[in-house]
């Protein structure tokens, strides 16, 4: 009832115009629908395939004002005070005649009485009307609602399915409903629905299904990309010390409720050479804590026109939000807000959303950042307390060497017992990750061509022809290392 509650304090609160963003048309709809009874009103609604039509009573269409000047022309010489749904009619808002034509009903407010309510899925007001205008969203459903909601569609599946019975334990509504924030009604529904087709059951496989599913239907802008295959920390070598830390926030990032003086766990940063695990890292994360990862794309995020870019950033974060618990993870952090001299301040802002929204976020999303050029890292990122700790990762020691062999010679259907590890160890110093995966690679193309099977000596061979960036780029990583030092925290 809240929602028509607000709803009719607008329309009694003498608002002109009331835009209403959301994919709910009908629903929209039904609620003014339902309020005609208490506003006494006439309720009309326009759409550019019937135009002009009274909702109220059971009158055909009046096609002949289809165009928007038109029908604005006729609201304005009604003569009733009356209620208008305008549905998608953002096109014609940057229309100047249009605009003109909706600020004289306006203007003559006083004397007309009509209410123009704007339904479209996406609405800019223009300039000239906000001072006219107010903004409704329409309400989301809450955590206590979508149970019900879930069960109402389990009902649902059985009346048109009948003698067909639907799995469904309860830990698995309440895991659902938790998946479901952050939709509206009408996708809840079709979501639920969707899963229970697929197997007449509701089970633990659809959480991963529902979760991509809410993100195809959130992310409008592209921004965001969904991983929906993380890794575990056991498929990346190494980082002992990064594993666990992650293992003793876990709890604390989960928990739907944290003892007082405790903050939710808000992000780290991984810092180190190329190609030494940082990505792999950042998706282990998700991972290790069975969540969506969500990796920034800042390469969509730039937009040449003034405001564009800031807008996006924040589209994205809020999706992030709705998409909670989750990680997001945003590679080459240094790219996306450093910025230069020439993008007239854009990254500076951008990097203000950011810092603002980490500050002020009460959901549950985890940055994960990762940086290679340390010097266009902006300090503001660096300090304490906007994430939870900054960790460097080096090129692997001996150990996690051996560890990074066996994972990949593992993924590849390789037995590492066939293999003399030590000496590849030994040979392999100085090796990234991605290096050593990159010969193990070569090697088994090699042996292919050979019409052989991978053995030691591929191996060796490859290793021993292979120059890793610790040699080509010595500089640069003792540099690196240097800064490092006292800094940061080792992830071995």
């Amino acid at each position: 009832m809240h929602e028509l509650d607000d709803l009719q304090i607008l329309l009694r609160s003498r608002t002109p115009l009331i835009f209403i963003e959301t994919r709910e048309e009908a629903r929209a709809v039904q609620l003014f629908r339902r309020l005609q009874r208490h506003i006494g009103k006439p309720l009309f609604s326009w759409t550019v395939t019937d135009g002009l039509a009274r909702l109220d009573l059971d009158l055909p269409p009046q096609k002949h004002n289809r165009k928007a000047a038109d029908a604005l022309t006729q609201i304005a010489g009604t003569g009733q005070p009356s209620v208008f749904l305008l549905l998608d009619f953002h096109p014609y808002l940057d229309d100047p005649v249009n605009q003109r034509l909706i600020k004289q009903i306006c203007l003559e407010y006083p004397t007309l009485g009509h209410t123009l309510v704007f339904i479209s899925h996406q609405i800019s007001i223009p300039a000239s009307l906000r001072h006219h205008a107010v903004s409704y969203q329409l309400k989301l459903p809450g955590r206590s609602q979508l149970p019900a909601l879930i069960r109402a569609e389990i009902g649902r599946w059985k009346l048109q399915n009948p003698g067909q019975d639907v799995a469904a334990h309860p830990e698995i509504i309440e895991q659902i409903s938790h998946n479901l924030q952050g939709l509206s009604f009408t996708e809840a529904r079709k979501l639920v629905f969707e899963a229970i087709a697929d197997d007449d059951a509701l089970t633990a496989d659809d959480l991963e299904r529902i979760n991509r599913r809410k993100f195809e239907l959130l992310d409008q802008n592209q921004l965001i990309k969904f991983h929906a295959k993380a890794l575990d920390l056991s498929d990346v070598g190494g980082m002992q010390r990064l594993r666990k830390w992650l293992d003793t926030r876990k709890k604390a990032f989960l928990s739907p409720a944290l003892p007082a003086g405790l903050n939710r766990p808000k992000g780290l940063m991984l810092i180190g050479v190329q190609g030494g695990g940082k990505s792999l890292a950042a998706k282990a994360v998700a991972g290790s804590w069975h969540v969506p990862l969500l990796r920034l794309d800042t390469g969509s995020l730039y937009n040449k026109y003034i405001g564009e870019t800031e807008k996006n950033i924040r589209s994205a974060l809020a999706l992030t939000e709705s998409m909670a618990p989750c990680v997001l993870w945003i590679d080459e952090v240094e790219k996306a807000m450093a910025g230069d001299s020439e993008d007239n301040g854009t990254s500076k802002r951008v990097l203000a959303t950011v810092l603002t929204w980490m500050a002020e976020n009460s959901a549950s999303v985890f940055i994960v950042m990762t940086a290679n050029d340390i010097s266009s890292l902006p300090p503001e990122l660096l300090r304490k307390g906007r994430i939870d700790e900054i960790f460097f990762v080096d090129l692997p020691d001996s150990e996690a060497r051996e560890e990074i062999f066996r994972i990949h010679l593992k993924r590849r259907q390789l037995d590492p017992l066939d293999f003399n590890l030590g000496p590849l160890v030994e040979s392999s110093e100085g090796f990234s990750g991605s290096e050593i995966e990159q010969a193990i690679i070569s090697a088994l193309y090699q042996a292919f061509s050979d019409n052989s099977q991978l053995s030691q000596k591929y191996l060796e061979d490859e290793i021993s022809r292979t120059r890793p960036l610790s040699v080509i780029m010595d500089d640069k990583i003792s540099a690196l290392r240097l800064w490092a030092k006292g800094r940061t925290v080792k992830v071995n």
